[in-house]
């Protein structure tokens, strides 16, 4: 005790007093935190101790003057930093333009749909009236069954065409585009205005998002376009793939510090509402994405049938209309009529029902869920719950996906277990779409 008060005493002594001090310190220019460190000599024990009998040492420390922080690395360290700014704001300008595009090329096609499916209907009906009247018509007979042909064959390859493009489908992926572009640029100006320093990283991130969106969503016609007819149905996918670990949910063990400060909360994540996600994560694998699809399948099948079913139509009609006003076929007008009737019928069907839009309709909203899911998986995935997201703010934003509050969240939490069978799901997660 007496060691450290003679230590403040010589401490204190100004660098200015008499020459019989025993240290004298020069204080830098600047101001400092200053670490102080006092030895005295071993079996000190009373309080007769001179100032020559102690050691103090004077530490000077100063995080602006260390090596690691030198003024010209603290420049670099800015202009790197402005640099990624800078490129993330041509990202941002990037995806605002690719948003442009896409809203200008979906009205297009969207007009085609509506233009193609009435002028083709129009040549259909009208040549289907020409093979009705050709056989009451004896003098204008070879004109009429000519035209009717003309016309039912030309529908034919409209149809045909049409149905390879499908342009009510080619209209819903530049609508969905659009949304997703204009998301991505308002993600991307929100991070240039936050506080926080904009890394390559970012911009990394960014970059793969835009990328994603580009092979998810092409603007080319052809070549480029997207399969109309696949072979399998799969949810869209407009976001990269993780990096991170993926989340296995057969695993049985805890995240990492959710022992005795798991009552005081880590990041907001506690061990109900990992259980909480689980449940969720499980209905929307078993019911919300699966229904999606199982019926993407369904509007698929039919949709097939209605393509092969009009263009087919069609031309049996114009084959059926060159034999008009043969004796030996008398068949022939009332069969060029009916075919080219329905296939009137399969053409308005289709594309007045806009089967194509409701199938790519059905693939985003399954792909919806199955963005949902990763992102799920990607915060359990992760053991450390200081490194993930907030768990209530991820909540908060996993019920406004779903279209819940977040209390309606916790009635899942009992399905994460595994006694809890697949099959005894009744409810979806999803109240949105």
């Amino acid at each position: 005790m007496a060691a450290a008060l003679q230590a403040q005493r010589l401490f204190l002594t100004p660098s200015t007093s008499s020459s019989s001090s025993t240290f004298t310190a020069r204080r830098p220019r600047r101001s400092a935190h200053c670490r102080a460190a006092v030895r005295a000599p071993n079996g000190l024990q009373t309080t007769n101790t001179t100032p020559a009998d102690l050691s103090l040492n004077l530490n000077w420390i100063d995080a602006h003057l260390s090596p690691s922080s030198s003024p010209s690395q603290q420049q670099q360290h800015q202009d790197v930093g402005a640099a990624a700014a800078e490129k993330l704001r041509l990202v941002a300008e990037a995806a605002a333009d690719r948003a442009e595009m896409h809203d200008i090329i979906g009205r297009q096609r969207d007009n085609w749909n509506h233009l193609l499916l009435h002028s083709t209907n129009s040549l259909t009906l009208a040549a289907s009236a020409m093979a009705a009247l050709a056989p009451t018509i004896g003098s204008t007979m070879p004109a009429l069954k000519a035209s009717a042909g003309v016309l039912l064959a030309t529908a034919a390859v409209t149809m045909a065409a049409v149905n390879k493009i499908q342009p009510s489908q080619l209209a819903e992926e530049q609508r969905n585009a659009t949304r997703l572009w204009r998301q991505l640029e308002r993600h991307l100006r929100a991070s240039l205005l936050a506080a926080g320093n904009i890394t390559d990283a970012d911009v990394q991130d960014a970059m793969d998002r835009v990328l994603a969106l580009d092979a998810a969503y092409p603007l080319p016609l052809l070549p480029g376009m997207l399969e109309k007819f696949p072979k399998s149905v799969e949810p869209a996918r407009w976001w990269p793939r993780r990096r991170t670990h993926h989340y296995q949910p057969k695993t049985t063990k805890r995240s990492k510090s959710f022992g005795r400060r798991a009552i005081a909360g880590n990041n907001g994540w506690t061990p109900e509402l990992e259980e909480e996600m689980r449940g969720l994560l499980r209905v929307l694998r078993a019911k919300d994405e699966h229904q999606y699809l199982t019926v993407g399948k369904l509007v698929l099948t039919l949709n097939k049938g209605l393509a092969v079913a009009g263009p087919t139509l069609a031309a049996t009609a114009a084959v059926a209309s060159a034999f008009i006003g043969d004796a030996a076929a008398t068949w022939a007008s009332g069969a060029a009529v009916v075919c080219g009737a329905a296939a009137a019928a399969a053409n308005t069907v289709e594309h007045g029902g806009q089967m194509g839009m409701v199938f790519e309709l059905l693939r985003n909203c399954a792909g919806y869920y199955r963005k949902l899911q990763e992102d799920i998986e990607a915060c359990l995935g992760e053991v450390d719950v200081e490194r993930r997201e907030n768990g209530e703010v991820f909540e908060t934003k996993v019920a406004l996906l779903l279209g819940r509050s977040s209390s309606e969240l916790k009635q899942f939490r009992w399905m994460a277990s595994a006694s809890f069978k697949d099959e005894d799901i009744k409810d979806y997660a999803g109240k949105l779409f």
